[in-house]
């Protein structure tokens, strides 16, 4: 298998991606499996991000049996480099029996805080909805 996905920088601080996110080249991301019942790990491989904050992971053998999840472990980004709490594993499923043809899975993308959010956060996320806006 090969597990695909992104890691960027959550410039407004609200554990999601934005317009203004930023990707992070260099970040490394971690998966990892673990058996169902006890949690013993059976399988670890790390990878770091691309320019575009792109990562692919090469996965040897069906985990059907296990719990496969994706972590961010460090961003080359010192502004940008605060894992964000409860938001930080994603889970993959990586089986032939999943009904998936794709020997790729997309995984949903990985996200550091940035340590000051941008000023422009408020527009985007009154753009978005999040505040009323004041035309």
């Amino acid at each position: 298998f090969s597990v695909e996905g992104k890691v960027y920088c959550d410039t407004c601080q609200v554990m999601f991606e934005t317009k203004i996110s930023e990707p992070i080249a260099g970040a490394t991301v971690r998966l990892e499996c673990r058996k169902r019942f006890g949690g013993g790990l059976t399988f670890s491989v790390e990878g770091v991000t691309d320019k575009n904050g792109n990562y692919s992971l090469h996965v040897e053998g069906d985990h059907e049996e296990e719990i496969c999840t994706l972590l961010p472990i460090k961003s080359s980004r010192p502004d940008c480099n605060e894992q964000m709490a409860n938001y930080g594993k994603i889970v993959v499923s990586l089986t032939s029996n999943s009904g998936v043809s794709s020997n790729v899975r997309y995984a949903n993308p990985l996200g550091f805080t940035i340590k000051e959010a941008l000023p422009d956060c408020v527009k985007v996320l009154t753009d978005m909805g999040f505040f009323p806006s004041h035309d």
